[in-house]
């Protein structure tokens, strides 16, 4: 059975996305710069025929490793405003992975037959068991702050990746920001130092 992991890039003052972020401004005021990583190498990695054909994901050789276990999990959990803000990934998430929508009032489209996606209203515990089901042995990322927060809180989050870019953002959304002054333990697990980024490994302490 696979791990659960939120794997995000963050800036250095806890921002996954800048200021004023929404679907006509994805990732917030200069919340662009914390994927500049992703494109600063020259040999493509991706899923299946995304790592011969799409040029967004070209890491420098260092985060390679941390790139490809980020391709290689075997499904999604995302919540309603990430997947709104992403305008649904057109029905399939960039990693190739399947996905769980968590969500109260389901969308009419980028979702169900035809697509990777599917709804789910019965909270995380709900999410978690249908992505189980198809993710066999490989990882199950957890692809949104408050999605994340919500695992978290619930002892059900088993490793935290964040991908350190050495920016300030000054504001926008955290990938922490609704913990409800509760405390939890980590332990560092790796560090990659790559260009323009540093791969941190968390194992949540329960």
């Amino acid at each position: 059975m696979g791990k659960v992991v939120v794997a995000l890039s963050m800036s250095l003052d806890g921002f996954i996305a800048g200021p004023n972020d929404g679907p006509r401004n994805s990732l917030g005021d200069g919340g662009s710069k914390l994927f500049d990583w992703w494109s600063a190498g020259t040999k493509r990695v991706g899923h299946g025929s995304r790592s011969h054909s799409d040029d967004r994901f070209k890491p420098p050789a260092r985060s390679r490793v941390v790139a490809k276990e980020m391709f290689d999990c075997g499904a999604i959990i995302t919540g309603r405003r990430t997947f709104d803000i992403a305008k649904g990934w057109g029905g399939h998430h960039p990693v190739g992975a399947p996905f769980f929508l968590l969500t109260h009032h389901p969308p009419d489209r980028y979702v169900g037959p035809g697509t990777g996606g599917t709804v789910v209203t019965d909270g995380i515990e709900g999410a978690l068991k249908q992505a189980r089901a198809v993710a066999g042995k490989r990882n199950i990322a957890v692809g949104a702050a408050d999605v994340a927060q919500q695992f978290l809180k619930a002892g059900l989050l088993d490793e935290i990746h964040v991908n350190i870019v050495p920016i300030l953002l000054g504001g926008g959304v955290r990938l922490f920001a609704n913990l409800e002054d509760r405390q939890f333990d980590l332990e560092c697990t790796r560090v990659v130092e790559s260009d323009g980024v540093t791969h941190l490994r968390y194992r949540v302490v329960k």
